[in-house]
């Protein structure tokens, strides 16, 4: 069985592929938690995780409802007050929503690049 750190793992290394550098991951402050928190040379990431065994009620990517965007957005907020060398980079909520393949075996990423806006 994968849990979810292995999924949030999992993020980790595909972000890594793709050339982002990983700040920090499971960030967590008065505010909540922010799964990965990650950079390129255009943008701060504030990457939330999803993983869903079925595709049913609209799937991983869906679960990351307005309550949770707010939750994520003062966590940002939290992590920007206490890093501010990282205020100089437009900001970015991105979501990995991880779901069964076709064969059902095996679980797919896909990444949702600013998937919200606060």
């Amino acid at each position: 069985m994968v849990s979810g750190d292995d999924f949030e793992a999992r993020s980790a290394a595909l972000l890594k592929s793709y050339g982002l550098r990983i700040l920090d991951t499971q960030y967590r402050c008065k505010a909540g938690e922010i799964d990965i928190i990650a950079c390129d040379e255009h943008h701060l990431l504030f990457v939330e995780v999803r993983a869903r065994r079925h595709r049913s009620h609209g799937g991983a990517a869906a679960s990351v409802n307005r309550a949770k965007q707010c939750r994520i957005a003062r966590c940002a907020a939290y992590f920007l007050n206490r890093h501010p060398q990282w205020c100089h980079l437009p900001c970015r909520f991105d979501v990995i929503a991880w779901e069964p393949g076709c064969a059902g075996q095996s679980f797919e990423a896909r990444w949702i690049q600013a998937a919200f806006i606060t």
